[in-house]
């Protein structure tokens, strides 16, 4: 198996609200239907999908709660992570973690979407962010 990640699928209560808040956020649906969006995010897809439903496919029990990941957004700037902050603010996101300095080095925030799954926002001096939004480890 290559050392990638294809698609990240994010279970959802209510797939139009979900589906508006990454519109609001700025995101384009690539493809559709009543039950499932994808939008094409770099070289990647992000998919929003019945969570129960999602559960039964992936063979797993829903237990409800954070499911232990963290996606994040990283951004060229500090000024960045405020200006995306305050759009998924602006969305409907609830802010949890106000841009602020890190442990790292970096600068971050993190926003929770309308199902709860928490996006940090991040600038980190040391990666290398390409023009496409791709990141290096190192600079």
């Amino acid at each position: 198996m290559e050392q990638r990640v294809s698609l990240v699928t994010l279970g959802v209560e209510d797939l139009a609200r979900s589906r508006q808040f990454y519109i609001d956020l700025g995101w384009t649906p690539t493809w559709e239907d009543e039950e499932i969006v994808f939008f094409q995010t770099g070289g990647m897809i992000v998919g929003i999908w019945d969570r129960a439903r999602l559960a039964e496919d992936s063979g797993v029990t829903d237990q409800g709660g954070w499911g232990g990941v963290t996606l994040a957004h990283n951004v060229g700037s500090p000024a960045d992570v405020h200006t995306i902050t305050e759009e998924a603010r602006a969305a409907g996101g609830i802010v949890v973690r106000e841009p602020d300095d890190t442990v790292w080095g970096g600068y971050s925030s993190v926003f929770l979407d309308p199902d709860g799954h928490p996006w940090e926002v991040a600038h980190n001096p040391s990666w290398t962010l390409g023009e496409d939004g791709s990141i290096t480890i190192g600079s």
